[in-house]
């Protein structure tokens, strides 16, 4: 009896989680990108639209970068108590998850502002988004 080799095919890999992160104001949302594969990210732009127009912008970008989740940066206090823009921003990840049906994961950011015009950021919202997403990454095991 001989034996018959069966093809047999690599076992599937998925692809690396992408992430699209925003660093919330009112009046500018800083946009960034990264992969857990790399763990870092990139600033891509800052928004400077409002209402509809904003959410516009956001779901071309979606659509170009198809994230697997978004990070929303939620701002506190030094001493971590939350204020009006904690609750701003965590409005504005509800309103992402249900316009856009993706995960939304709340990184607590204070100071990635700070920490991007110490960087000499150009673009310091989009910069801050990045900080924001390099802390998730970094948070991945």
């Amino acid at each position: 009896m001989k034996a018959t080799a069966v093809p047999t095919r690599p076992p599937a890999r998925s692809a690396p989680a992408t992430f699209v992160a925003f660093d919330f104001g009112e009046r500018r949302v800083g946009v960034a990108v990264g992969n857990a594969l790399l763990r870092q990210a990139q600033p891509l732009k800052t928004l400077a639209l409002q209402g509809e127009a904003r959410f516009a912008a956001i779901g071309a970008l979606l659509r170009e970068w198809q994230p697997d989740a978004l990070v929303v940066g939620v701002p506190f206090h030094p001493d971590g108590a939350a204020h009006l823009n904690t609750a701003r921003a965590r409005r504005f990840g509800r309103q992402l998850h249900g316009r856009f049906g993706l995960p939304v994961i709340e990184i607590d950011e204070r100071y990635s502002t700070t920490e991007a015009l110490a960087g000499g950021a150009a673009d310091v919202d989009a910069a801050a988004a990045a900080v924001i997403l390099d802390q998730y990454l970094r948070s991945l095991t």
